[in-house]
């Protein structure tokens, strides 16, 4: 149930911010030690510490510090994040592998961003994510192979198509609610891969290649090369992917604290309350719907621009089925878990060669765990205070 009453204003806890801080140092030297093992002892080593801190940290009551100081000194700890993002790159600076699981997991995460603007906020369930991460994809390719547009422009461009190709599920998703919506965005996703691989000026079963990207004359395929200073070419897509994503996040906690943000809650929760009080259901359904398909479509672009050649195989339905995953996984409406989930879904296979070919039942068997014992995700969001000042932890 939402909170109905005003949060009592305390004072800050002057011992929040440097446990925040040394929190997001100690996330940050655990993240590149965990890129940096290699057996996967050492990774399930890893794992079994991490599990360890975070429950001693809750027993002790660090966590509920470091949530008072995601609080009070947002702007500085969402600084910190970004800093330490930026610290993991340069020690992997050299290493074209680390880095492209990093740049991966923040396309992910811009994704999962969109969807959470759909499902999160105003509970439209979308199982064609993949699909639209498609529709970037091939625009890009298209773009990139046959005008002269910049690379640059093609992202927003790709985000742009797959919010006109959207369009044509608004109607069917207007008028179904709940399950039968999802079977909607399950039909389109089907039809989509059917379509890709039947259609020859697509490329058909094959694919297309895309060109990579470039940014006033500096192609992003190259290393970089200043001196005796060397960098990975995926250095230059990872801090483009940053950026994205930094936009991305500012543009989603920006829509949640607004009254976009209210209405959309409001129509999720209850569409009947919602259209008593006056609440265009289908005007913030759109809103929802077409936002993220944009975001989703703008990664799209990027990562196809990345992977360098793109076939109807890389969407598939399943891969959808990942996308919701992660954002079931970190907490529905919940940016800060969806993150988390991003790096776990993105890095972990990758990680532990052995689960490669059950990862799909591994992400089931985390859905259905985390589903039982933490229904609203591994960072649950905060539950919204009607009231002015609200802001989301």
């Amino acid at each position: 149930m939402e909170n109905t009453q005003p949060a009592t204003a305390g004072r800050q806890d002057p011992t929040a911010l440097p446990i925040g801080i040394l929190a997001i140092a100690g996330m940050t030297v655990f993240a590149a030690v965990f890129l940096m093992a290699e057996s996967e002892a050492a990774v399930g080593g890893l794992l079994a510490f991490a599990a360890v801190a975070v429950l001693g940290a809750g027993k002790l009551g660090l966590l509920e510090r470091v949530r008072a100081a995601f609080r009070d000194h947002e702007l500085t700890m969402h600084t910190a994040i970004v800093i330490g993002a930026l610290a993991i790159a340069w020690v992997f600076r050299e290493d074209h592998f680390a880095l492209l699981m990093l740049t991966m997991a923040m396309l992910y995460l811009t994704a999962c961003l969109g969807l959470n603007v759909q499902l999160g906020y105003t509970g439209i369930l979308n199982f064609a994510g993949s699909s639209f991460l498609g529709v970037g994809c091939y625009t890009a390719a298209v773009l990139t192979q046959h005008t002269a547009i910049p690379p640059l422009v093609i992202l927003p461009l790709g985000g742009l198509m797959a919010t006109i190709v959207g369009s044509v599920l608004i109607l069917p998703v207007l008028r179904t609610r709940g399950h039968y919506a999802a079977v909607v965005t399950i039909a389109f996703a089907v039809l989509f891969k059917t379509f890709l691989e039947v259609n020859d000026s697509l490329g058909g079963p094959q694919g297309l290649a895309v060109g990579e990207m470039t940014l006033f004359g500096w192609g992003f395929n190259s290393n970089i090369e200043i001196g005796d200073f060397y960098a990975s070419f995926y250095m230059n897509y990872f801090l483009l992917a940053l950026v994205i994503t930094i936009l991305a996040f500012a543009l989603t906690r920006r829509i949640e604290r607004s009254w976009v943000g209210l209405n959309m809650d409001a129509v999720r929760i209850d569409e009947l309350a919602a259209s008593c009080f006056g609440i265009n259901l289908a005007r913030w359904k759109i809103t929802a719907f077409m936002l993220g398909n944009f975001m989703i479509g703008t990664a799209g672009a990027l990562l196809g621009m990345i992977l360098g050649f793109i076939a109807p195989t890389n969407f598939t339905f399943a891969d959808s089925l990942i996308l919701l995953s992660i954002v079931l996984l970190g907490g529905m409406g919940s940016v800060w878990g969806i993150a988390l989930a991003s790096a776990i879904i993105v890095m972990l296979p990758e990680k532990l060669q052995l689960i490669q070919e059950y990862r799909f039942l591994l992400f089931a068997a985390l859905v259905i765990l985390v589903l039982r014992f933490r229904p609203n995700g591994l960072l649950p969001r905060a539950d919204r205070i009607y009231f002015p000042g609200w802001r989301p932890r």
